[in-house]
């Protein structure tokens, strides 16, 4: 599937879009005209160098920054327009999010961050979905820990058990596995490969590491705000020839 099949469901897009930092000299073009799509139960890596606007592009789909001109789509509901309490409401019912930073609460076991998501919603959980997510990312003896008594790699997967444990029609991941070590980041990226495959879950995940890319179904490159080029199916060797040709 391309982005360029209208019969495919999009989770998320973006139109005609640009988000402009500063005035007049000191004026930051971070996104400059982007459109793109990102299909339902589809895996696609943002990637291009640093100061591209990969990040800005991910926090603009996702909701958590306004863009200066253009559209962006959540399913069918444009983000433009909302109040700020009905965009939180999207976000918290629709969206799904897994940083770099883990971004878990100290405070709480294992068990309470991955819940946390529907405890705020007024939900409850899916016990077998539940299970099935915590048996997949291996949290099952883990879940009374506090995250200081996590590894890294351990609260890395706690992040994406809460992104997927209420069922987000997308996730937006930036960098997930850029504080990881190759075996848990391995770990990580090859159970957000089963999550799109066997559960039709929707991943937009930013990387600037060819062999994260890989796992995903297709890689956009951005440079200078635009989007330069696409990638179906990347191994690490295509990406980085495709790095190579836009100066990356």
């Amino acid at each position: 599937m391309t982005m360029t099949q209208t019969s495919a469901r999009l989770a998320a897009r973006i139109e005609d879009a640009s988000k402009v930092y500063g005035e007049g000299d000191t004026e930051i073009r971070a996104l400059d005209g982007v459109t793109a799509g990102f299909e339902s139960g589809v895996f696609t890596a943002i990637m291009g160098p640093s100061g591209s606007g990969k990040s800005t592009l991910l926090h603009c789909v996702a909701g958590l920054d306004e863009l200066t001109s253009g559209r962006v789509y959540i399913g069918d509901v444009e983000l433009g327009p909302l109040k700020d309490k009905a965009l939180t409401l999207l976000r918290r019912e629709k969206v799904g999010f897994v940083f770099q930073a883990f971004n878990l609460i100290p405070t709480l076991s294992a068990r309470e961050n991955v819940l946390l998501p529907l405890l705020i919603a007024g939900a409850d959980p899916e016990q077998a979905w539940f299970d099935q997510v915590v048996g997949i990312l291996g949290l099952e003896d883990r879940l009374s820990h506090r995250p200081s008594e996590l590894s890294g790699g351990q609260q890395q997967r706690v992040a994406a058990a809460r992104a997927l444990v209420s069922r987000p029609e997308i996730i937006f991941a930036d960098e997930p596995s850029g504080n990881l070590d190759s075996r848990s980041a391995a770990e990580l990226l090859d159970f957000m490969r089963r999550a799109v495959k066997e559960f039709g879950q929707t991943i937009v995940m930013v990387t600037h590491d060819p062999v994260a890319a890989s796992y995903a179904d297709r890689a956009i490159f951005l440079e200078d705000g635009k989007i330069v080029g696409e990638l179906l199916d990347p191994t690490p060797d295509t990406v980085l020839d495709r790095m190579r040709q836009f100066g990356a």
